[in-house]
């Protein structure tokens, strides 16, 4: 295939793409169609009342400058500030209308957009930073959405002024008007090849953007971390390396952009000045009158000025096109972890769960779990300790589904967990993070989230259960008190019991604490124990723990090292082991915390 059919190819199927991707606009702009029509057609009159003031100089200077007209002296300026008020007018309510339209259907995609991402699972975040996922899921909608009405409006805008403005050409002579609108279709051939030359740039630039974006969310979340270990130079070289790259960006943007406007003046200039040229020797042999000489001359630069900045327009076009091809990539690409089409509600009593020759994997030839095997008995309470990196964590964290196993499978009386939907699934586990993620509200908001309708009753025993109602009856306003965000005017014990208290409202058949008492002291430690040994009755429990003490009346301890379970049994039967690995952490645990003589 020759290179001018392979190009021909690409230029078709980028038709086909833009086409296809306005097409599924239409769904967002359905709802607010007549409100959007109504902008654009009130743009055509804002375009086509141009031509006024250019074509009222012909009758002005054959009237009042040559024939010394008293009465056209005073009706023509009056007419230009008529029809010149009424084009404002309307400029101002097309704006509106194209403002309000254009927020409703970015508030449209931006929701879909949102509810997409809340689909995809937790690796998916994993592998991006916050400045990806803000490019991603709302500047591209904002991008996309404010330039569909906004191009649409100016296109139709500019093209009924430069109908207009031509048959102000043409009126007043149409061999002047030939060579003009020749000249005009010249200036616009350099912008044929200008998409190819951006979409590199443009890509590289949302990745530069989304780092600065990453790089100002790291600096509120990790502002203590920088104070503390005195890295305010290393931040700022850092984000200065960023804003350098954003830079060096910008600039290639303008060597392939910004080089169009002023070809364009150059071409359009050339217009102009033959126009002078052709149009005096016109008047000079009586062809045309000066006054048809003067308008044609204005409406000539009225409509190639706006011509000399439309390179610029039209890189906002091809912007707005190639974010809706992302926003549409991002709404076509398919989350890991979804309901299979014939999945069944998970019932919320089970009698086993069982990890069956269970592996997986972060990373492509990187075993993080290794052929686990083993069978939970509803109502057991399963202790998980080891070293560190173990893979305890990423083994509980295939129950809920945040990921999926590589090879292998959970399976729940029989049932494969990845049968059953997502919901009911998550519906039926509670868990406790390590590090818990609370929401910017009130302590009352955060905790209810565990169950939404819960009674008052519910929610204070949770609070007591969670050892938290001392603190809350401490507060000026009690459950209302606003926590900030991610809870950030809360200690780490304080917050740890608000997601112990959002678990215990929750009351789900089956409880995953990692780590669930970790940022508590002693006496709260020992009183949340008996609160969380009352909560286990019935219910099937997975406790990662590194303070064994707390995991000896566990139903089974499994030792996971290295991904591996290497040993499985109760506390009295893991200390018969002398060189086991249970018996070996135990006694370096208990040894190092002996009182010294």
């Amino acid at each position: 295939m020759s290179n001018d059919k392979q190009q021909n190819s690409i230029n078709k199927l980028a038709k086909n793409a833009i086409i296809k991707n306005y097409k599924r606009m239409w769904p967002y702009v359905k709802p607010y169609w007549k409100q959007g029509l109504l902008s654009i057609l009130l743009a055509m009159p804002i375009g086509a009342l141009e031509g006024v003031i250019a074509m009222s100089l012909r009758p002005y200077m054959d009237l009042v400058m040559v024939d010394k007209s008293i009465e056209a002296a005073w009706y023509i300026p009056l007419v230009i500030v008529l029809f010149t008020s009424v084009q404002g007018g309307l400029t101002y309510a097309a704006n509106y209308l194209n403002t309000w339209v254009g927020a409703k259907i970015t508030n449209l995609l931006k929701l879909d957009l949102y509810k997409k991402m809340l689909m995809f699972d937790t690796n998916f975040f994993n592998r991006r930073n916050s400045g990806d996922i803000l490019q991603m899921f709302n500047r591209n909608a904002d991008a996309a959405c404010s330039g569909l009405l906004t191009n649409l409006k100016n296109f139709v805008q500019k093209l009924f002024t430069a109908l207009s403005l031509i048959f102000v050409l043409f009126y007043n002579s149409w061999q002047l008007a030939l060579v003009c609108v020749t000249i005009l279709v010249v200036a616009f051939l350099p912008m044929t090849t200008l998409k190819k030359k951006i979409q590199s740039v443009f890509d590289s630039s949302l990745v530069a953007e989304s780092s600065l974006m990453t790089a100002y969310n790291e600096t509120y979340s990790g502002n203590k971390t920088i104070i503390s270990y005195n890295l305010s130079d290393y931040q700022k070289n850092k984000f200065k390396s960023i804003l350098d790259g954003v830079f060096k960006l910008q600039m290639k943007m303008v060597q392939r952009t910004r080089w169009l406007t002023p070809v364009m003046h150059i071409i359009l200039s050339i217009g102009i000045g033959a126009a002078i040229w052709f149009g005096s020797f016109l008047v000079l042999n009586g062809f045309i009158t000066s006054g048809a000489f003067v308008s044609f001359l204005t409406a000539l630069i009225m409509l190639y000025n706006p011509m000399k900045s439309i390179g610029s327009n039209y890189n906002s076009v091809l912007m707005s096109f190639m974010a809706i091809e992302r926003v549409f990539e991002i709404m076509d690409s398919k989350p890991a972890i979804v309901d299979k089409p014939e999945s069944k509600e998970m019932p919320a009593l089970h009698h086993t769960i069982e990890f069956k020759n269970l592996n997986f994997e972060y990373n492509r030839g990187v075993p993080i779990l290794k052929n686990i095997n083993l069978t939970v008995q509803q109502g057991q309470i399963i202790a998980l300790v080891g070293n560190s990196g173990g893979g305890k964590t990423t083994l509980v964290s295939l129950l809920p589904r945040f990921y999926d196993p590589t090879s292998g499978a959970i399976l729940i009386d029989g049932t494969d967990i990845r049968d059953f939907t997502l919901k009911s699934l998550r519906q039926n586990i509670g868990v406790v993070f390590q590090d818990n993620f609370l929401f910017a509200g009130t302590i009352r908001e955060n905790i209810m989230l565990g169950n939404e309708n819960a009674t008052q009753e519910q929610l204070d025993t949770a609070i007591k259960m969670a050892c938290l109602d001392d603190f809350v009856h401490s507060l000026k306003n009690g459950l209302d008190t606003q926590i900030g965000e991610r809870g950030i005017l809360l200690s780490g014990g304080q917050k740890q019991r608000v997601a112990i208290a959002r678990a215990f409202l929750k009351n789900a058949p089956i409880l995953i604490l990692d780590e669930a008492t970790s940022a508590l002291d002693n006496k709260s430690e020992a009183v949340v124990q008996q609160a969380i040994e009352n909560l286990m009755k019935d219910k099937t429990v997975f406790v990662i723990a590194h303070r064994l003490s707390t995991i000896r009346n566990a139903s089974k301890i499994v030792v996971v090292n290295q991904g591996e379970i290497v040993e499985a049994g109760t506390h009295e039967e893991l200390l018969q082991h002398e060189c086991g690995a249970y018996k070996t952490l135990y006694d370096m645990q208990f040894k190092c915390n002996a009182p010294s003589e």
